[in-house]
């Protein structure tokens, strides 16, 4: 697995070769960052695993409501990728995080992999009664900055967050 060097240009990570159940931790002792891939299925139980699992990894190394803002942005994101994109091979979508230093602040970067839709996501203007469509209006609410990159694989939708 392969962690980006910190260059806006690098994709981190690298298409993990694990099952869907592990996440793989990679701690560099000579960098205080931090990163985590997990691989699960493309259906709602996935969702939930990446979830608890990006809670219960992240517990000690962020105050609780930061936790709670970068748990609701992966769960949108995840929630998105299940429900309006195709799955990775092998039926999957890839969910990676870091957690870096960034002068006094530390930031956490979130990146979602699927196999990628027709549509380009985007937020929506959508009607007050509306039951659904605010998953990216909740990401660009939570997070610093948000993005979409494609290639010949799929996509992947980022999210960075920070706090002090």
């Amino acid at each position: 697995m392969a962690v980006a060097d910190g260059g806006a240009e690098s994709r981190w990570p690298a298409t993990p070769r694990r099952s869907w159940s592990t996440a793989i931790k990679v701690r560099d002792p000579a960098a205080p960052e931090r990163a985590w891939c997990l691989v699960v299925p493309h259906h709602a139980h996935g969702a939930r695993v990446a979830r608890r699992r990006l809670a219960a990894e992240l517990a000690g190394n962020l105050p609780g409501p930061v936790l709670a803002d970068v748990t609701a942005v992966l769960a949108e994101l995840v929630g998105n990728a299940i429900r309006h994109a195709d799955p990775l091979p092998g039926g999957v979508v890839r969910v990676a995080w870091r957690l870096r230093p960034a002068g006094e602040r530390q930031v956490i970067e979130i990146r979602v992999t699927d196999g990628g839709a027709d549509l380009t996501p985007a937020v929506r203007a959508i009607d007050l009664e509306a039951s659904d469509g605010r998953g990216l209006t909740i990401v660009s609410a939570l997070a610093d900055r948000w993005g979409v990159e494609r290639d010949g694989l799929g996509q992947s939708v980022w999210a960075e967050l920070s706090c002090r």
